[in-house]
């Protein structure tokens, strides 16, 4: 084995992590010493250990003067742990191979420095910086920007539409595209829904992976005038990790009835009444959420396009033909009048659903 079979040993023992990590990196930690693991290990937030001082226990003695595969710079500040870098030191590590430099301001590059420091060689390796970035991409974009990834997902015919103008039953999009929008779901910290969606569907809005999170989903509906059913499934099952996102001119008796049921209910007043998306979100990196996951209506996913909220989309495509004038549109709403003025994707790529759907993840384009 070379020293890139070892690096995609620690990507995957990192990718454990998924679900399990946040808020922290998912982070992957592989020791070799003599040209064999000799430790292991991967972060979780509940273990509260990470990667590099899991595999240096199980090392042992054989770390001294090994090297390690770490998939993200080792950290040099104090937290909830003691820095890393420092239990590198300790151990005696000869080498440190890293994927990708971290992006926390705290430690950027300090790791890396004190490693150095103290004798220990460091090396980087390029080739695989890109697949650790896009391992922990809501990480790496909420410590450049201190706002969540957020993602709109969507399921659409092939034309385009949303929802039929009548019997709306059934499904767009098969089975097996739907389970990977369960994996969407488990990989994001929080979701948003409109109250349109609510009220159509009763959605329960969770996590339907089977997977362990370390976290509940944080479930969002934005309700301008709290309309939402105290006898709706979301509420039911709330277990502070429901918030409705309404406005100051909402029911307080409404509101009262809804936080009696174990349900926070915050006011967002935005233009026209209607709640503000912007700081829904502001609202989640308060809450240290990495990601939020939009599964919404026409109109939602029009405002949210619109405020600029959305970092990225996730479209799948159902082999389906609705036509009409009255089917609804992915996004609604009034639109861009000109063609010169329509939201720009960059970074297009397209998932096969086998036998006959696919899915098209792209990046909403910022100017400047």
């Amino acid at each position: 084995m070379n020293d890139a079979d070892f690096m995609r040993q620690a990507l995957d023992l990192a990718a454990k992590g998924l679900g399990l990590a946040t808020p922290n990196p998912m982070v992957g930690s592989v020791i070799v010493c003599d040209g064999q693991i000799v430790g292991k290990g991967f972060h979780t937030w509940e273990g509260v250990k990470h990667a590099e001082v899991i595999a240096l226990e199980e090392a042992g003695s054989r770390a001294r003067g090994a090297t390690v595969y770490v998939t993200l710079e080792p950290c040099s500040h104090t937290g909830r742990t003691a820095p890393c870098a420092d239990a590198l030191i300790a151990a005696g590590l000869g080498k440190v191979v890293a994927a990708s430099m971290d992006p926390n301001p705290v430690v950027s590059g300090e790791g890396f420095r004190k490693l150095r420091e103290a004798g220990i060689a460091v090396e980087i390796m390029p080739e695989f910086q890109e697949a650790a970035e896009k391992l922990n991409e809501p990480f790496f974009h909420f410590m450049r920007t201190g706002r969540p990834l957020v993602i709109l997902k969507s399921a659409l015919t092939l034309d385009g539409k949303i929802a039929a103008p009548q019997d709306n039953t059934g499904w767009i999009t098969s089975e097996r595209a739907r389970a990977h929008v369960q994996e969407l779901r488990h990989a994001s910290d929080a979701m948003l829904t409109g109250i349109g969606t609510v009220l159509a569907d009763d959605p329960q809005l969770t996590d339907r992976s089977g997977r362990p999170r370390a976290r509940a989903l944080l479930r969002v509906v934005l309700d301008s005038t709290l309309r939402i059913p105290v006898e709706s499934r979301v509420v039911r099952a709330a277990k502070d990790d429901v918030v409705i996102a309404t406005t100051s001119a909402a029911s307080p008796e409404r509101r009262k009835a809804l936080e009696a049921r174990g349900v926070e209910v915050r006011a967002f007043d935005g233009p026209r009444g209607r709640v503000d998306v912007g700081d829904v979100i502001s609202m989640l990196a308060e809450r240290r959420c990495l990601s939020a996951m939009i599964e919404a209506g026409s109109k939602v996913n029009w405002a949210a396009l619109e405020s600029g909220a959305v970092d990225k989309v996730f479209l799948y495509y159902a082999p389906k033909i609705l036509g009409g004038m009255e089917s609804l549109p992915m996004a609604g709403g009034a639109g861009r009048q000109r063609r010169v003025d329509a939201i720009l994707l960059e970074r297009t790529t397209v998932h096969p659903i086998p036998p006959d759907e696919f899915a098209v993840e792209a990046y909403v384009r910022r100017e400047g």
